[in-house]
């Protein structure tokens, strides 16, 4: 797959920009702060339906304006598809496919696929648990787009019995309520269970592609890998003894090497098992402790966690390879039938050493279709050599012959 016509109305800096591409290595060059990422920005939200630099949609509309609209034109073999996607600050996003009738934002979903590179991927290593949750959540997204069901279906759950929660917190719990509370654990569990058989059958997946980048990208000295730690773990031992007293915390989640061959149905018993035993911490606290919403993505370097532990150049190359294992997992898809994703490399390569860049670009430029920002077109390998974009203010030169 490849994108070959993006146009932008209301989006970021731009009142209106028109942007042809064609497969192969795209490089738009331009000055910081002048628009470039922006450009990616929109691509990776039409795939996602998130921006990886804002957690809301507020900041993507042109200020003064009350929508923005991404309009991109894709193309699959012989088959081209147009998705429009309308952006809204006062009511609920929209898209179109092939200018048909509008359709719910989530529906358009999977058909743009893309794996995007940048610079706040060091927080998928540096940041809280949060930023790895997200990117499992919405690689998820990317190859079952069913799945923003589930992720939405657990997210409601999870603010209902949270509500409950907080009202027993504030001493308006009543035994009324334990029924509701009871109903609600049945709800979470179930959706909680979802989610979770689907986080770890990707994480399997993931683990090998990511062992085998880092190797890649580095002189093989030490191993990466990943390790899904649930809330969830063996809360009873043969006596029938309680669960650990740190249970519940995020900090102690504890890894639960069978978790992988359970079912759907075996991993809601075992949430409802565990809302029992923290219900009084919860109940306690206000908040919900055992869930999907706490789990941790660990990231092992060698025989250390990566968090702390590595270094800044394998910290890199650690966020790098979450990436390329994306890709890698992607293109394993495209073999059954799914779509080869666009690669976006936003300003990547201003923040690696020589030898990571050089490496990094032999790897993608075999992809179907390569994007690439930078400032200055002397941080663009010369494995990266292609068609160069000019960005200026407000729009873009055209791109002139390589």
């Amino acid at each position: 797959m490849y994108l070959e016509k993006l146009s932008l109305t209301d989006f970021r800096s731009y009142a209106q920009v028109d942007l042809t591409l064609a497969p192969g290595v795209t490089v738009l060059v331009g000055s910081n702060g002048i628009g470039k990422t922006n450009l990616m920005e929109a691509i990776g939200y039409l795939a996602t339906l998130s921006s990886h630099r804002v957690s809301s949609d507020a900041p993507l509309l042109r200020f003064g304006t009350d929508r923005a609209l991404i309009r991109a034109k894709l193309v699959r073999g012989e088959q081209s598809t147009v998705l429009e996607l309308e952006i809204n600050g006062s009511r609920a996003n929209r898209g179109r496919i092939n200018r048909s009738n509008p359709v719910r934002a989530r529906d358009i979903l999977g058909i743009c696929q893309t794996v995007l590179f940048a610079p706040e991927d060091l927080a998928l290593v540096k940041g809280d648990p949060s930023n790895r949750r997200r990117f499992l959540d919405e690689l998820l997204v990317s190859l079952v787009p069913r799945h923003a069901a589930t992720r939405s279906d657990y997210d409601r759950v999870l603010k209902q019995r949270n509500a409950l929660l907080k009202s027993a917190r504030a001493g308006k719990f009543t035994s009324g309520h334990e029924a509701t509370l009871d109903v609600w654990d049945h709800h979470m569990a179930r959706a909680g269970a979802e989610l979770l058989h689907a986080r770890l059958e990707l994480v399997e997946r993931l683990r090998p592609h990511l062992k085998n980048a880092y190797a890649q990208l580095t002189d093989g000295s030490k191993e990466a890998d990943a390790i899904y730690r649930s809330t969830i773990q063996d809360l009873l031992d043969d006596d029938g003894a309680a669960a650990p007293a740190g249970f519940g915390d995020e900090a102690g989640v504890v890894q639960s090497e069978d978790l992988d061959r359970l079912s759907v149905d075996e991993l809601t018993a075992r949430y409802i098992q565990a809302f029992a035993l923290a219900r009084r911490r919860e109940l306690e606290r206000g908040i919900s402790l055992v869930g999907p919403h706490r789990d941790e993505l660990e990231l092992v370097l060698g025989e250390a966690p990566a968090k702390g532990y590595a270094s800044h150049g394998e910290t890199w190359s650690m966020c790098l390879s979450l990436r390329l294992a994306s890709y890698y997992v992607m293109l394993d898809d495209a073999r059954t039938g799914g779509s080869a994703p666009i690669l976006i490399l936003d300003d990547v390569f201003a923040e690696l050493d020589i030898q990571r860049r050089r490496k990094l670009a032999a790897i993608v430029s075999g992809a179907e279709q390569v994007l690439v920002t930078a400032a200055v077109e002397a941080d663009i390998p010369e494995e990266l050599d292609g068609r160069r974009v000019t960005v200026v203010p407000g729009g873009i030169d055209e791109p002139e012959s390589r």
